[in-house]
């Protein structure tokens, strides 16, 4: 929840913010109601995807970026919806 708290503030201040969380989570950025919210479908603590996987970590980046210009609303959800194998990529 602290990184919704985060994202709040900077809101608050007039930074955009977007937010990353693994489906176990999505609940949270729905009740927080945060501005906008990518949601991945990896284990916790990877929201981004796995160590030396930097293909599936740039997918996340460019749908987070992608996000502030396809928002159109506040409390926008997407959920990225391939999911994350693990040892698709050796670190």
């Amino acid at each position: 929840m602290s990184v919704g708290h985060v994202a709040r503030g900077f809101e608050e201040a007039g930074i955009p913010t977007v937010s990353v969380f693994v489906r176990a989570f999505r609940h949270v950025a729905e009740v927080m109601k945060l501005p906008r919210t990518v949601i991945t479908q990896h284990p916790m603590g990877r929201p981004l995807g796995g160590p030396g996987d930097p293909q599936r970590q740039r997918t996340v980046i460019e749908a987070a970026l992608g996000l502030f210009d396809s928002a159109t609303a506040g409390g926008t959800v997407v959920e990225i919806g391939d999911t994350w194998r693990p040892g698709a990529v050796n670190p």
